[in-house]
């Protein structure tokens, strides 16, 4: 059964950081190109980061640049969202998506990924 299972989340203060992981089961992540999404309340889903198969190439949100980075390790079927100097408004559901591309260099989030995560849920707060 092919799963994608996020990690990492909870309460952090205004500031702070979390790091979001995103595990692959059954399947390797190597050919996938993987998009972190986020969903509050009351609010449509928004693509937060998103990565190349091959890992060259990023795409972040205007929101979050110069505060997260995302990140693989294919060895270890995991891709990463490094989320630094949070804000109230980063208070969401995550979720990690993937979607096979074979050897891509091109990292914009894409219209469609076949493999969603749960979810996981992100609270900034004081």
């Amino acid at each position: 059964q092919l799963q994608l299972v996020e990690s990492g989340g909870g309460l952090v203060q205004p500031g702070g950081s979390l790091r979001l992981s995103c595990a692959a089961s059954g399947f390797t992540l190597d050919y996938y190109a993987i998009g972190w999404f986020r969903q509050a309340p009351e609010k449509e889903r928004e693509g937060v980061a998103c990565i190349a198969s091959t890992g060259s190439s990023t795409t972040y949100a205007d929101s979050v640049k110069g505060r997260f980075t995302i990140g693989r390790d294919n060895a270890k079927h995991t891709v990463y969202l490094q989320m630094n100097n949070l804000e109230p408004e980063d208070t969401a559901v995550y979720l990690c998506a993937a979607e096979p591309v074979g050897y891509s260099n091109y990292g914009a989030c894409r219209e469609k990924y076949d493999f969603w995560g749960q979810g996981i849920q992100v609270r900034v707060s004081s």
